[in-house]
């Protein structure tokens, strides 16, 4: 590769702990050495590794924790903050090219104060296909953060863990000033291993922007392919929604998710899956050939099984990119804000309602069951799924410093109501619904457990099945 102009110096810093990536690790090396302009690489290990000639290799874990492992890059870029032009850090197993380098290069000129280009993970089957690991769970484009630079589309993911960032010299010299990037090993909305990696937007003030109209240069290649069949989406699923992003991008008025589905907990804990997997539960509870409207839908597995069943599903989904994807699958999608899309279809009627997940991040669920109540036939099913107990489930779970730090109060401060039986009936009490039957769905594999006294407890989900009075 030619560089324009004299090449950037780099400092490269990697994590990598034990011995157990090193393939990966040499793999990566290798890819540095080969570059056209000048790198220095240190490793930051716990134990000594000698990768490559002239690899430096400091030795020594923040804390006693080894997940801590990856903080210990930033005091080394921070002491050398002069002497190169181009910082980047990553995991032992991620592969960073030149090409990457000078599409960062190039993008970042464009970039407004607080910006930074960010990166993508992809990986690859045993037949080259390729997935891509950071869409999945509660993770989405953040369609209200479209914006053009230059001749380039960018938007943020709020997944910002790609296991590696890149910084200029005067981008790192803002992380330092900002108080947030010289500091002890932490977690939060991530894990230990995750935040370091994340620290320049999490805590430095930095929106990780990244280019979806050029995404090729801005994918790297997560060597081990582990999550491959686990979760990710493919390439077509990708583009359907870049394709939407830069739609967007066309409009004065970036639109808006209908209601924040990330909740405030540790780790984000209990935000709605937008992959949720079909729930056979909740198909069977709905007749075939049903007219059905779906509200606040993500990929929308569900109704896509309910659709190829014979009936006609209209969602209304979370976001316009998130609903990319039952518009591809020929499913009927409004979009617009729920009071839009209510009045989108307000001469419509409706066998089913469907709220998979939803009601639990609204402030008012019984007013989101009623706004859509007159669209549905006399003795109409709702159809309801909600975490059950969350917040016992929680404590459970987490860790007693978490606990502290993040005390289950009230929908204000986490962002979810804490869902029962009890408190959905209450809500359909209020909305005119009557509960016709409640389902409760065990933890995978562990089967049917005795109706005790406490067998609600263990029941992870509910399912519940109301008839408008």
């Amino acid at each position: 590769m030619i560089w324009a102009g004299k090449p950037p110096r780099i400092l490269v810093a990697i994590a990598s702990y034990g011995h157990g990536n090193d393939q990966y690790l040499a793999r990566v090396v290798k890819e540095y050495r080969s570059m056209s302009c000048p790198v220095d690489i240190v490793l930051v290990s716990n134990v000594e590794k000698f990768a490559s000639t002239g690899v430096e290799c400091v030795v020594g874990l923040p804390t006693t924790d080894p997940w801590s492992l990856p903080f210990a890059h930033k005091r080394i870029f921070a002491d050398r903050l002069q002497d190169y032009d181009l910082f980047i850090y990553s995991e032992d197993d991620i592969l960073i090219t030149e090409r990457n380098i000078l599409a960062f290069l190039e993008v970042n000129p464009a970039l407004k104060a607080g910006e930074v280009a960010g990166f993508f993970r992809v990986e690859y089957g045993p037949n080259g296909e390729a997935s891509y690991p950071e869409v999945h769970g509660h993770f989405r484009w953040d369609c209200s953060s479209v914006r053009t630079r230059g001749n380039d589309v960018l938007a943020q993911f709020t997944n910002e863990h790609s296991a590696c960032y890149m910084l200029t010299r005067q981008q790192l010299a803002d992380a330092l000033a900002s108080g947030g990037f010289l500091v002890e090993p932490h977690e939060g909305k991530y894990d230990l291993l995750c935040t370091a990696a994340t620290d320049p937007y999490t805590q430095c003030g930095f929106k990780k922007l990244v280019p979806v109209s050029r995404i090729d240069e801005f994918l790297v290649h997560h060597l081990p392919n582990k999550y491959i069949g686990k979760f990710g989406v493919d390439r077509h699923e990708l583009d359907a929604q870049i394709a939407e992003l830069s739609r967007i991008a066309e409009l004065e008025q970036k639109p808006m998710p209908l209601f924040s589905t990330e909740t405030r907990l540790w780790h984000a804990e209990y935000s709605k899956d937008f992959y949720e997997p079909i729930v056979e539960e909740i198909v069977s509870a709905i007749p075939r050939d049903a007219n059905i409207l779906s509200i606040g839908a993500g990929s929308a597995a569900n109704e896509r099984r309910m659709a190829e069943a014979g009936s006609r599903v209209v969602v209304i989904p979370i976001d316009p990119v998130i609903g990319s994807s039952p518009a591809r699958h020929g499913i009927e999608v409004v979009q617009g804000n729920l009071a839009a899309a209510r009045a989108t279809i307000k001469s419509e009627k409706f066998d089913c309602l469907l709220y998979l997940n939803v009601l639990q991040y609204v402030r008012e669920p019984p007013e989101l069951l009623t706004l859509f109540l007159d669209l549905l036939v006399s003795g109409g099913t709702v159809v309801m799924s909600t975490p059950n107990l969350p917040y016992l489930r929680y404590l459970w779970h987490s860790k007693p410093g978490d606990r502290a730090r993040f005390k289950w109060r009230d929908f204000e401060t986490t962002g979810v109501h804490n869902t029962s039986s009890g408190r959905v009936r209450a809500w359909c009490r209020r909305s005119g619904l009557k509960v016709e039957k409640i389902l409760r769905l065990m933890p995978e594999g562990r089967g049917e457990t005795a109706k005790s006294a406490w067998w609600p407890v263990p029941a992870e989900d509910l399912v519940i099945v109301a008839r408008k009075s």
